[in-house]
């Protein structure tokens, strides 16, 4: 007789034990929500309604293909392939009319060395050892709890970062929020003080430590486009890449961009009140 296991993986996300009980009595009604491939999608959510959205399930892109180099050391120390560096980090953001919602994920690159040898232009034609490098993306679903409430049609952006350019750098002084020896206020050290993501004309200027009384920090001006969290804005080089847009630019093979694996994939779990949002909520 053959043995039956189960093995239960943790999730990292569940439905809101208040949000269960409505959809259980028959106040909410639960629903999913599936898109992919482009970037720009929209949730709609019915007049005199609204969503709650309590968790997704993102598959990233970039699966179904490998980039292959060579390199001479196995301990030598090799940046991620150029071409599939774009989906090392993706973004996820909600835009519901009133609020934004940015989420950022850094996706695994698996890297394979086979050794070979081959012979050294040398008097002696020595056999030497190198290393075929395989790259590929780990397009393993991640599962993450959110709470994002709308009684508005709800924007749902996803796209590829590929930089994140340090602009400046500065000591962070003593202040009534950076305490001495609690935080890097009066530590001896440079940090990242702007940072930016999207296009070189008009990027999202991420300063730290934060945008509010700026002034205390004594770092000058604050700058044009200066926001307090870190998310990129559109643009296909240096900000937010369309994923499929992407893949149809540096591969131009129609069996790539067509071959389901190569793209994401977004889950929305949420709850649909047919009711206006109450004003006091648990």
């Amino acid at each position: 007789m053959v043995g039956l296991f189960y093995i239960y993986l943790p999730m990292s996300w569940q439905i809101p034990t208040q949000i269960e009980q409505d959809i259980i009595a028959g106040k909410a009604k639960y629903q999913t929500f599936q898109t992919g491939n482009g970037g720009q999608s929209i949730l709609p959510v019915p007049p005199n309604s609204y969503a709650v959205i309590f968790g997704y399930d993102f598959s990233p892109a970039g699966g179904g293909y490998t980039v292959t180099n060579n390199q001479p050391a196995a301990s030598q120390f090799v940046t991620t392939d150029n071409t599939i560096s774009f989906f090392e980090t993706q973004q996820i953001s909600f835009f519901t009319g009133a609020d934004f919602f940015p989420f950022i994920h850094h996706v695994d690159v698996r890297t394979t060395l086979t050794p070979f040898t081959i012979d050294a232009s040398t008097p002696d034609n020595n056999q030497v050892t190198q290393y075929k490098r395989t790259q590929e993306v780990d397009n393993t679903p991640i599962a993450r709890q959110v709470y994002i409430t709308s009684n508005n049609d709800i924007t749902i952006t996803v796209g590829l970062i590929n930089e994140s350019r340090q602009i400046t750098i500065n000591p962070i002084p003593v202040t009534s929020r950076t305490p001495l020896g609690l935080t890097f206020g009066g530590a001896p050290q440079n940090l990242s003080t702007q940072t930016n993501y999207g296009p070189a004309a008009n990027p999202l200027q991420f300063m730290q430590p934060s945008t509010k009384d700026y002034a205390d920090f004594a770092f000058g001006l604050l700058p044009s486009n200066a926001d307090g969290q870190a998310f990129a804005t559109p643009d296909l080089l240096l900000g937010l890449a369309d994923p499929n847009q992407y893949i149809i630019g540096f591969t131009g093979t129609q069996a790539i961009i067509e071959r389901a694996g190569s793209q994401y994939y977004l889950c929305l779990h949420y709850a649909l009140y047919n009711k206006t949002i109450p004003e006091q909520r648990g």
